[in-house]
Order: C-alpha cells, then structure tokens, then sequence
C-alpha cells in the first residue's frame, strides 16, 4: 500500500461522539449546571438529526481542525478542508485537502474509491449499499473515517445520545453571522459539543469532538450549506484518469504496519 494511505489510515480515525467546556483565565465562563440530561437539549439535538436525516440530498463546505500530541509532548494542530456532497441513500463524495491528506473519496453504491490526485494513486473496494453501512465498513475494516460522519448517518440520533451522562445548553452564539443554540453532551470518554442554527433548518455549523482522556480535539465548521443541489451519478463514480496508478489498502486486521 502506498504511504499516503497508510498515514490516511492511520491519522483520520473517528473519535465518535464530542465536547468540553475550556474555561479562559481572563474570563470565566458562566458555571454549567450539575450533571444532567436537559430535555431541552435532547430535543434540539433530536430536531437537528432528524432534519439531517430528512434530507435526499446536501453539500456542504467543511473546515476541520485537529489537536495531537507531537513527539516531544507538544500540542500540534492540523487543519482540512473538504467539500462534501450527498445523495441518499448510497452517494456520497468528499474532496479534502489538508496537511496530511490529499484525497476525493467515492461512493456510489457499489464501490468506494479513494484518490489522491497529488501522487496520482488510488484504491477500490466493493462497498455496501447504503452510506451508512459503507462508512461503518470504511471506519472498522479500512481505518477511514471522516469526523463529520456521525451527522452523515440517516438516523444519528441513538448513535450519538447512546451512553449519554450529560446533555445541557450552553446559550446562543453566533456563527458566521447566525444565532445558534449550543449543545454540550458527555459519554464515557468522550464528549462533544454542537452549533445548532436557531431558524426553521436546523443545521449545524460547528461540531467538537474531545477525547476525554487526553482532551485532543476535532473542531469542525460547516458552511454553505444547500439541502437541494443538483447532483449527476457520475459526481459519485470514479474515473481514473491517465497515468493514475491503482494501489490496494491493508485491512485492519492484517497485521501489517499502518
């Protein structure tokens, strides 16, 4: 397998479900309230994820910020872009690019391809027949996994709320110019926070995944959203073009180094 996607493989894994509250020295924030499941912000997320599930189609721009560790104990920040288009139930297209990842993935249904148009290499493998199954394939056979895909799911609802300790509303920001609620939950060993727009679409602009023992984070924005962009099959279906050379992953559980 190519080096690009073993440190794909090895760098994209999901954190699945997000968020702390980080307190600024100069500023205190307003105490939150005892542990809890506020029914209020059980509701604002269960409205998000169903209109997110009521949705064919969608595009949306995304701008990732990933937290890690470097060797000599520091903390190193990455940033990704990626442009997202899907097309329920069995399309799904993600063009990213960032410092460890040059990359469109494919999905239509059949198969799901991952190129990267820099080194000119992809990979191709048969795929389920839903973009849930796909990426749950994708995440625990492959490694690939994309920090945005618990709100790709058709029914994220019980995924996101299983185990919860803690659900509260934080208040109302604004987000690129739009009032938002913000969510804070917690489950074991993780938590997650979410930017939900306070209008009649409720869609999220803001997503953060930490991972509660060594609080590294995934901040994620979402931007241009459109709930009805016109979208052809062939968007979704791998073409290679010339010169592109086809590479193979290394599952999981093979026992090779990734």
């Amino acid at each position: 397998m190519s080096k690009f996607f073993k440190v794909l493989a090895a760098s994209f894994a999901l954190l699945s479900v997000l968020a702390v509250i980080a307190y600024s020295k100069k500023a205190p924030a307003k105490p939150l309230p005892s542990p809890t499941l506020d029914p209020e912000a059980v509701r604002l997320l269960r409205n998000m994820t169903g209109y997110m599930s009521s949705l064919k189609q969608f595009s949306v721009l995304v701008r990732n910020l990933r937290e890690d560790m470097s060797d000599s104990g520091h903390r190193v920040d990455f940033e990704m872009s990626a442009n997202l288009i899907v097309s329920r139930p069995n399309k799904l297209r993600v063009a990213r690019v960032g410092y460890l990842v040059d990359q469109v993935f494919y999905y239509n249904g059949k198969t799901l391809t991952l190129y990267n148009p820099t080194d000119k290499v992809y990979a191709t493998e048969p795929a389920a027949a839903t973009i849930e199954e796909m990426l749950d394939f994708a995440r625990d056979s492959l490694g690939i996994a994309m920090p945005v895909s618990d709100l790709v799911y058709r029914n994220g609802f019980p995924l996101l709320t299983q185990d919860l300790t803690l659900g509260v509303m934080v208040g109302k920001e604004i987000i690129n110019g739009v009032k938002c609620d913000h969510l804070l939950f917690s489950k074991p060993g993780v938590d997650f926070q979410v930017w939900v727009t306070d209008a009649d679409r409720p869609l999220p602009l803001k997503y953060i995944v930490t991972d509660t023992s060594e609080l590294l984070s995934i901040t994620t924005f979402m931007s241009d959203w459109n709930v009805a962009p016109a979208v052809a099959d062939a968007q979704f279906t791998f073409m290679p073009p010339k010169g592109a050379k086809a590479v193979t992953f290394i599952p999981l559980n093979s026992g090779s180094e990734r």
